[in-house]
């Protein structure tokens, strides 16, 4: 039956986290935060999009949801969805918000949760999972939902419909992962706040609850520290694990580089953030300088204009698109295109708690072939979902539910 939108409303959610979650070289005493958006039908099925902001200000994303989402009362959700990568290409460039922006910042965190919420009704509506709704759709249909302008240079629609269709074949070779479940890393051992020995005590539990992959947080205003620390950690879980260095953009390019080069002792899979996520030209001088490392970006990059002038001029290794900081799912898939069309891996920034991003990486691993890395895993807020991630072993398991895993409690 047809799902029309009747309603918008929004909701300003604020969690507390324990001492030292969720601390890094910048962001020192956190609060998690959602700026919710609730897309409510005319059979009472209610679309959930929300994304991150770290307490203060989550109220201003509040206000440009309310303002940008007026458009969609009296839509229906499968005529929106349609075409929908026109729909947000008009709801991002109105006449008046676009000027806080553009495609950046609290109107971008907006569209996102407004986005992220379309699609949760979307499948809610269908019935199914959002991996599964998106993997029965023509390829056609996956880059309608797509708003590819100023992406012409590099990224045809003609050119993403045919990396979709290239892949359609082999599929059946990658549908395992869709009973087997996706591998995860654990970021919650390594807080920049944690002593060592709670860092050294977490990374051992996690490695025996399964996880391969672990991150750390560096960027302490006395490097020394930052060695020690990794150097602890290497030590406790052996050269097998995988271990990332994560600097959160604080260090500038020149301190980057030796920092980076200092940290390399502990054979890491990638340093991430290592300096100004705008800063294109510098990211590029550091993967040169610090080669063979590689470079994680993509946290704080804020659109696919972005995403495509860090992959054309070479200053990333791993594409961290979260899509609750570019404009949502929608977005997301664009940027996924990108990095698939250059060869490189995503491995998404999870500031849903990895809730939407598993739907995500499920859809571009049997879809895109996109290189099966690992998701990170952050626990904090679990029990605030009406479905949480669940993991087993180290790996996201594949959700059964309808919709994106959006839905909060309360």
């Amino acid at each position: 039956m047809p799902h029309q939108i009747v309603r918008i409303e929004t909701r300003d959610a604020r969690f507390a986290l324990k001492p030292g979650e969720g601390s890094d070289a910048i962001h020192r005493n956190p609060q998690y935060a959602y700026a919710v958006t609730l897309l409510v039908a005319d059979d009472g099925t209610t679309g959930t999009g929300f994304v991150l902001t770290l307490g203060a200000g989550n109220e201003l994303v509040i206000g440009a949801i309310e303002l940008l989402a007026e458009p969609l009362v009296g839509r229906e959700i499968e005529e929106l969805m349609a075409g929908f990568g026109a729909v947000q290409k008009e709801l991002a460039d109105h006449a008046q918000l676009r000027w806080l922006g553009p495609h950046k910042g609290v109107v971008q965190l907006a569209l996102a949760s407004i986005t992220n919420a379309c699609f949760d009704l979307w499948a809610k509506a269908r019935g199914v999972p959002l991996w599964a709704l998106l993997l029965d759709l023509e390829p056609e249909a996956v880059v309608a939902l797509q708003d590819l302008s100023y992406l012409e240079d590099v990224l045809t629609p003609k050119q993403a419909v045919a990396m979709l269709r290239q892949g359609a074949g082999s599929r059946p070779a990658r549908a395992g992962v869709l009973t087997q479940g996706y591998p995860g890393y654990d970021t919650s051992i390594g807080w920049f706040g944690y002593s060592d020995d709670r860092l050294v005590d977490n990374a051992r539990a996690a490695v025996a609850d399964g996880f391969h992959a672990l991150k750390l947080k560096v960027g302490s205003s006395d490097p020394e520290r930052d060695v020690r620390r990794a150097t602890l950690l290497r030590e406790a879980v052996g050269p097998d694990v995988y271990l990332m260095i994560d600097a959160n953009q604080q260090w500038t390019v020149p301190q980057a580089i030796d920092h980076s080069l200092r940290l390399g002792e502990i054979d890491p899979y990638w340093i991430e953030e290592p300096t100004h996520p705008d800063d294109v030209l510098g990211h590029r001088r550091i993967a040169r300088e610090i080669a063979p490392l590689r470079i994680a970006t993509g946290e704080h990059v804020a659109n696919r204009v972005a995403f495509k002038n860090l992959i054309e001029a070479g200053g990333l290794h791993f594409v961290q698109v979260d899509c609750t900081r570019v404009a949502g799912v929608s977005e997301f898939l664009a940027v996924a295109l990108l990095a698939k069309q250059a060869g490189l891996p995503v491995a998404p920034h999870v500031g849903d708690m990895g809730q939407v991003h598993q739907h995500l990486m499920l859809f571009l691993t049997v879809a895109l072939d996109n290189e099966r890395i690992f998701l990170e895993h952050i626990p904090h807020l679990r029990q605030y979902f009406v479905y949480p991630a669940e993991i087993r072993d180290g790996r996201y398991l594949p959700p059964q539910e309808p919709g994106a895993s959006a839905e909060l409690r309360g």
